[in-house]
């Protein structure tokens, strides 16, 4: 917990709140964020600004760049007052309304925590806001189902099935498609264009290497 001088003992702030929860939680003050953590990666930064939004803002701008932190969940927490001065562009996962709600708090910490994940496990494969269920043949994006073909389909899951490897056409095409295929090295072009365009930020992994092939970035 990211939070004003202080903050860390009043009884209604985020780390009594969470601790009442069976959460661990740690503090920073609202200015001195360290340059390296210390200890386990978080499984989320909640930023207690209260009415101070533009000393939130700040912290906002140094989380972002803390390398430690790269992937980690950001929270903002505001009171009603200060709910007015934040802006759609600040870069923070979800917002927090103080008083807190401890059964809220807990939810949007543990939702900006799945929204992020990274997993395999089984049949179901999730990468940030993708979630694929290879069984079911269905894809989402931030909850929502996208509806793809065949191709795409089985292109995305070898791709997502051997992140941080790069392919290039031809092996996708055999990979993929089939030692059978008769295609070009065109067709994966376009189903890497049409994956892209279905599912937008969800395959913000998916890197084109120059002069060799595609990638699914690893985590």
């Amino acid at each position: 917990m990211v939070g004003p001088s202080g903050g860390s003992v009043r009884d209604e702030a985020a780390v009594s709140v969470l601790a009442q929860l069976g959460c661990e939680a740690r503090v920073a003050g609202l200015f001195d964020l360290p340059r390296e953590l210390e200890g386990p990666r978080p499984a989320a930064v909640l930023v207690e600004a209260l009415d101070d939004v533009d000393a939130g803002r700040a912290a906002l701008q140094r989380l972002t760049s803390a390398a430690p932190l790269a992937g980690v969940p950001v929270l903002l927490v505001v009171t009603v007052k200060g709910l007015s001065r934040v802006r759609e562009t600040d870069p923070f996962d979800d917002l927090v309304l103080f008083p807190y709600v401890p059964a809220e708090l807990y939810f949007r910490i543990r939702r900006a925590e799945w929204k992020r994940s990274d997993f395999a496990v089984g049949e179901r494969i999730k990468i940030g806001a993708l979630s694929i269920d290879i069984a079911a043949h269905e894809v989402s994006v931030d909850g929502e189902q996208r509806r793809l073909t065949q191709q795409e389909f089985a292109l995305l899951c070898f791709l997502c099935e051997n992140r941080g490897r790069v392919f290039s056409r031809p092996q996708l095409l055999e990979k993929v498609w089939g030692v059978d295929h008769y295609g070009s090295s065109r067709t994966v072009d376009i189903h890497v264009r049409r994956l892209r365009m279905k599912l937008g930020h969800g395959v913000a992994s998916l890197e084109t290497v120059r002069g060799v092939g595609y990638k699914m970035k690893a985590p």
